[in-house]
């Protein structure tokens, strides 16, 4: 790939004299300067394009989560008034929250774009994986159920909603993340990037993922959230519901979450910053109703939402990096 961005071009902070542009074009007069959530959307629209119009056969991986409701409305911009390019994957665990899939399935309906759903279940059920139990994570799962689909499909490229501040080894990882034919991600590996020139030729059974928010922050997310009038599940923002805390987490009591000898249920006001398998995700505790309470909330924190609440990234200081050597998002 190796078209540029077009990004919006500095413009002087307040306008000249009104006589001064009366005999310019309309394309040369003044205009304000593109504020940092412009220029994020512009290279992130720029990035889809370019992914689809070099890939065969892209998609677009869809959690549910507020970064993935960020990739439709990034896709929405892209590409309307037209369809996608590309069908909406969700790998479903069997553990999600209600509230995300309800969101999933309204949100996709509205669009009226290709929902292709994955699931754990089926690959357990085939002999894929093995089960690891009630109450057990599945998120580590998810990466051969996501090679299975890619290679069943054909997918030669897989749009994510990953950024480079949720932890260090996607901080390592490029726009355009090279997969070798086993699915693994190397990251010793990987092509240089250098001033938005990208380089996706792939090789046969081989793939990229494509992050368009890479540069993005938590903060960014919410802003742009607060900014488009996106949608989102209700979990993100401050409600009652019965936890348990365990290894200073508190987790969301379910079906999957039972508690153990010991633990106690409480009801609590909490909301969740990212959302995943139920029984790694916890909640943090909150009073943040509303998009501006968010918004302020998450400018103090010091912590990224994948830090502070997804067990699965504790597990050793490389959890995440393993994990994307399997193959995961």
């Amino acid at each position: 790939m190796t078209s540029t961005i077009d990004l919006p071009t500095a413009e002087p902070a307040s306008p000249p004299p009104a006589e001064l542009e009366a005999d310019l074009p309309a394309t040369r007069r003044w205009r304000p300067p593109a504020d940092h959530l412009t220029l994020l959307e512009a290279h992130a629209v720029f990035v889809m394009r370019e992914v689809a119009s070099e890939c065969e056969r892209p998609a677009l991986l869809f959690s549910g989560g507020k970064d993935s409701a960020v990739l439709l409305r990034l896709a929405e911009k892209a590409f309307r008034p037209g369809p996608f390019p590309f069908p909406v994957v969700h790998i479903d665990t069997g553990h999600n929250f209600p509230e995300v899939i309800a969101f999933r399935d309204r949100r996709v309906a509205e669009l009226g774009e290709r929902l292709l759903v994955a699931s754990v279940d089926n690959s357990i059920a085939a002999g894929r994986v093995a089960d690891p139990g009630p109450g057990a994570s599945r998120n580590r799962l998810q990466s051969v159920t996501l090679l299975d689909a890619i290679a069943d499909n054909g997918f030669d490229a897989c749009i994510g909603g990953a950024r480079r501040d949720e932890d260090k080894a996607r901080a390592k990882e490029r726009v355009l993340s090279f997969r070798d034919a086993f699915g693994h991600w190397d990251p010793r590996n990987q092509r240089p990037e250098l001033w938005h020139l990208y380089h996706g030729r792939v090789n046969r059974g081989e793939h990229v993922r494509a992050f368009p928010m890479s540069d993005w922050t938590e903060l960014d997310v919410w802003q742009y959230i607060r900014r488009e009038g996106i949608d989102l599940p209700s979990l993100y923002f401050a409600h009652p519901r019965d936890v348990v805390e365990r290894d200073g987490m508190l987790l969301a009591v379910s079906e999957w979450v039972v508690p153990l000898p010991g633990e106690t249920v409480e009801h609590a006001m909490v909301r969740f910053r990212t959302v995943g398998d139920a029984t790694c995700t916890g909640a943090v505790r909150s009073t943040a109703s509303t998009l501006d309470q968010v918004i302020a909330e998450t400018a103090t924190s010091r912590i990224s939402e994948r830090g502070a609440t997804r067990a699965d990234d504790r597990f050793s200081e490389t959890a995440m990096e393993d994990r994307k050597r399997e193959g995961y998002f």
